[in-house]
């Protein structure tokens, strides 16, 4: 893979400001925000009030501790315009979840707003590899998800050419791939396997294509899955992560010349990392759930919100601002089974780490008399023959007992017979009365 480390005149000052500066930039705009979101949200005014603090309250970082979280249920609750700061006519852009567990998160964007988010993921692009001038491949899902316009105009505001090709349609993608021929593909973990195999069904070699980076984010991946994208493209495989109620993606990128961790735009968004079940904040280093205050968001600042993503908080390598650890789970995937937990991220690791199984999989709960059973659905790879799918079978589940501590059974279905992700993958099927 080709060396794609940037050129140090051509970041942003304050990527590699010092951490004294960037800490004075965070506590003018931490004040800022905090004023915005109380003079001109009732549910922050109500919220700071009842927490008996104010933004006036705010003397140092650490101060942020004393002010209340923000969960998504505030959000459903305040549906749809009920957080914006600023009049419904200064938002420009509307952006919703999918609402497939209630009513969907609106958040909404104010032309400086959509200007910030644009920098910030051309900011993402610069650092994943992409260059001024590169033919970017867009396979994020366009509409109401963040994924595809975020994409979309960081790209633009890079200096690149766009394809905006959206999810789904696999075969047209791998023939604008090998028709565009372009260097940056953005689009999920899961979907980039998905295309792999399509390339593999029409006979072309994925590592002939002109693709140099991919930079894959919406769902938790592994290293594994990395090394596996890499291998089978020759391309450097580079995590994005970011979220609607904080912004979309762009809200933290690794660094193609490292990829040792996300490195967060810590002049937008201030992070913490808190115990999810007392709340307290835990110092840098420490595994626990990550939590976002907007420092600049116009139409739709957030305060401590709870993000559910586990993860800790690490120094900065190639930029100054910090690192957050690759997520490979969230509180709210985690599967309790007969009393242990497992994250859905700790048994792909092991599937993928046997070249026999394929990288597509679900994981099915479901009842056996009054307990919880999980049972983990894959696919062989193609040539692999009946008795080498029992082995690997028995091996996957006895590595899942012996490394995640549950008993599963594992079902080895025909090629095809997992459905493919066109975007996020649907990890956990869960089949047990009532859920």
């Amino acid at each position: 893979m080709k060396d794609l480390s940037p050129s140090k005149d051509s970041l942003d000052a304050i990527e590699t400001a010092s951490r004294d500066e960037l800490a004075a930039l965070q506590l003018d705009r931490m004040r800022w925000s905090l004023s915005h979101a109380y003079e001109n949200v009732p549910h922050y005014q109500q919220a700071f009030d009842n927490r008996g603090v104010h933004p006036s309250d705010l003397k140092a970082l650490s101060d942020l501790a004393k002010f209340p979280f923000t969960v998504k249920e505030d959000l459903r609750q305040n549906y749809p315009f009920g957080l914006f700061a600023v009049p419904r006519e200064q938002v420009v852009r509307v952006h919703a979840s999918s609402g497939t567990t209630g009513k969907p998160t609106v958040v909404g964007y104010t032309q400086k707003d959509i200007d910030t988010w644009a920098d910030l993921m051309a900011r993402s692009t610069r650092a994943g590899g992409g260059r001024p001038g590169d033919i970017v491949h867009v396979a994020y899902g366009y509409g109401l998800f963040t994924g595809g316009l975020g994409a979309h105009y960081g790209a633009e505001r890079l200096g690149c050419t766009v394809i905006p090709m959206s999810g789904g349609s696999t075969a047209r993608q791998i023939q604008l791939i090998q028709d565009f021929k372009p260097d940056v593909i953005m689009v999920t973990p899961s979907y980039m396997l998905t295309l792999a195999d399509e390339f593999d069904r029409q006979g072309i070699d994925t590592r002939s294509t002109s693709l140099r980076v991919g930079l894959h984010g919406a769902e938790p991946w592994t290293e594994v899955m990395r090394q596996e994208i890499e291998q089978r493209f020759d391309m450097h495989a580079v995590d994005l992560y970011g979220l609607s109620e904080v912004i979309g993606p762009g809200v933290a990128c690794e660094c193609v010349e490292t990829k040792d961790g996300l490195h967060i735009w810590e002049d937008h968004f201030y992070p913490e990392i808190i115990d999810p079940i007392t709340g307290e904040v835990l110092p840098d280093g420490e595994l626990g759930e990550l939590v976002f205050t907007s420092l600049s968001k116009e139409a739709f600042p957030i305060v401590r919100y709870r993000t559910r993503d586990l993860t800790r908080l690490l120094p900065g390598t190639a930029r100054t601002m910090r690192r957050m650890e690759k997520i490979t789970g969230r509180s709210d995937d985690m599967m309790i089974i007969r009393g242990v937990n497992v994250f859905p991220s700790q048994i792909e690791e092991h599937i993928l780490k046997d070249k026999r199984l394929s990288p597509h999989y679900v994981l099915e709960l479901s009842k056996e008399g009054h307990l919880d059973a999980l049972s983990v659905v894959t696919e062989p790879r193609p040539d692999v023959s009946q008795d080498e799918r029992i082995d690997a079978a028995k091996l996957l589940a006895h590595n899942v007992k012996t490394f995640c501590g549950v008993s599963v059974k594992v079902k080895i279905a025909e090629l095809g017979g997992v459905e493919r992700s066109m975007g996020k993958a649907q990890r956990i099927i869960d089949m047990r009365e009532g859920a």
